[in-house]
């Protein structure tokens, strides 16, 4: 497995860490996602579609806030991910988190996991000839 980090971006209030996992893109914001911070979420979840890389796992135990513009962001990524045969996974929500996808609904259309182990687990095995398998 692949560990090592693809790029970070940073800006006060949110950090967004990218590193592979298997097949999978790991991103791990940390901070507070909302309408000032929503382009460092969005630019590496981009960056790794337009990479080949359709599974996307956010690994959510570090991210503290999230308003609509950054759930907006996450159904964004959602779309481009399914279109490309992937999909976004997210792990390890705090309760603050996960009650917005609550009361919004959004918690319906991601596949949500208690960890980002168990979200990992998840992940289907890898096709020979993906940019990942060589």
């Amino acid at each position: 497995m692949d560990r090592g980090t693809v790029g970070s971006a940073q800006s006060g209030r949110l950090l967004v860490e990218v590193r592979h996992e298997g097949n999978s893109a790991v991103v791990t914001p940390a901070g507070e996602l909302d309408h000032h911070t929503a382009d460092l979420l969005r630019e590496p979840l981009e960056d790794c579609l337009a990479k080949g890389l359709a599974r996307l796992v956010v690994d959510c135990t570090r991210l503290e806030f999230c308003d609509s513009t950054g759930l907006n962001v996450l159904l964004g990524a959602r779309l481009k991910a399914e279109a490309a045969g992937g999909g976004v996974h997210l792990a390890g929500m705090q309760p603050v988190v996960a009650r917005v996808f609550e009361i919004t609904g959004a918690d319906a259309v991601f596949t949500v996991h208690e960890t980002l182990a168990d979200a990992l687990a998840d992940e289907p095995p890898r096709s020979p000839g993906s940019p990942e398998s060589s």
